[in-house]
């Protein structure tokens, strides 16, 4: 992903809910959202064909997991797939505490990430660039290609819309679709600097990116009960910028965390 909200233990059903858009090259061969086959039963999530793993997903007793790339160009590129990350934690059965706290010692392998874990106990950030382990308060938490919860324009409007949604208790989800599908860019004197200079920055400061050769692939939104129960629904957009498809999966607890 390179853009999310979370809701975590605020809203009146869902336990979670995470709204988020993933930007990728559109030549990077993917699979859409699909229950994943033997051995990976119980898992729900589109995948990366050049990897193999996926950048947000659910699996078995209320898991999920999304991660992001954090934007730095002077930064090491190279190391294990990020994707497996949260391929890895969704077939896990560990407490999400205890996986982060794992992947902690050898984070620095990886190119710079932001991970978000969650089970039906707790949710966990764990980012390596520079390392920060935190367990997320209950709250509308927010993230993007930056440090969890940076006040970026985006990061911020999107936060916004999901505490609306949040605070309005119903289960329609197109307020959610129209706020990831959000092209306005933001004020140059809002902008963060990455490093990347001017021109891409603004490129960049929109929810929804549109682009002959990179752009959004797809949005995101996931909803889990405090059993594990709910759903993940994914849209996904072509080159031009049109959704080319929609799919809505539920989820299986099959087994809470020990």
């Amino acid at each position: 992903m390179c853009l999310l909200a979370l809701a975590w233990k605020t809203h009146p059903r869902w336990q979670l809910v995470m709204a988020g858009n993933r930007d990728e090259f559109h030549a990077r061969p993917t699979a859409a959202l699909h229950h994943w086959a033997s051995p990976d039963d119980g898992i729900a999530a589109g995948r990366d064909l050049r990897s193999g793993g996926t950048w947000a997903g659910v699996g078995p007793g209320g898991r999920m997991a999304v991660v992001t790339n954090v934007r730095d160009p002077l930064a090491r590129q190279t190391g294990p797939s990020r994707g497996a990350l949260v391929a890895d934690y969704l077939r896990d059965d560990a407490p999400a505490a205890l996986f982060a706290d794992q992947l902690a010692r050898r984070a620095v392998e990886f190119a710079p990430f932001n991970l978000l874990l969650a089970d039906r106990g707790s949710c966990q950030f764990l980012g390596n660039h520079a390392l920060h382990r935190q367990s997320l308060a209950p709250g509308i938490h927010g993230m993007s290609n930056g440090p969890l919860d940076a006040p970026w324009p985006k990061t911020v409007t999107l936060n916004a819309a999901l505490r609306a949604w949040v605070d309005h208790g119903n289960d329609d989800l197109a307020p959610l679709w129209e706020a990831l599908r959000d092209e306005t860019r933001a004020d140059d004197s809002a902008l963060p600097d990455t490093g990347i200079g001017l021109e891409r920055e603004r490129w960049l400061s929109s929810a929804f990116i549109r682009s002959p050769e990179y752009g959004t692939r797809a949005s995101t939104i996931i909803a889990l009960d405090a059993d594990g129960q709910g759903f993940i629904a994914e849209r996904r957009f072509d080159a031009q910028g049109d959704c080319i498809g929609e799919i809505r999966l539920t989820t299986t607890p099959l087994s809470a965390p020990r």
